[in-house]
């Protein structure tokens, strides 16, 4: 199965639909990907955005849920900006805390005022 994004026209992801593979078969000369898109655009109408994404994030960095963001110069989905503190990792597409988060075993959620790690109780 193939898995393809839409997106909206600032790339961020609407959904992302599963495309059964006997669609994708090569049909002159065309890849599997532009066959998806199209094959989306049939369903879905001539004016939507497709890309192709991988489950197992083989591909694009990471598999995108409905408001993740396409990055199409670095051809990557991740997710949108936590905090305005946090800064994007282009090597992971993961967004960075800017004080890594203790490694103590505890429980912590991210305080932007400060900018530092609260320690919560665990359920």
């Amino acid at each position: 199965m193939a898995h393809f994004a839409e997106l909206d026209a600032n790339n961020i992801v609407k959904r992302v639909i599963v495309v059964n593979n006997t669609v994708l078969g090569d049909a002159n000369g065309l890849d599997g990907e532009t066959i998806g898109v199209e094959f989306c655009k049939s369903i879905f109408g001539a004016d939507t955005h497709w890309v192709q994404c991988s489950y197992n994030s083989s591909f694009r960095a990471h598999y995108p849920g409905a408001g993740h963001v396409y990055d199409k110069e670095a051809d990557a989905f991740y997710s949108q900006q936590p905090y305005k503190s946090w800064v994007l990792n282009k090597q992971t597409f993961i967004w960075e805390a800017p004080v890594p988060m203790p490694t103590d075993g505890k429980f912590y959620k991210w305080n932007e005022f400060d900018k530092s790690w609260a320690e919560v109780e665990a359920d």
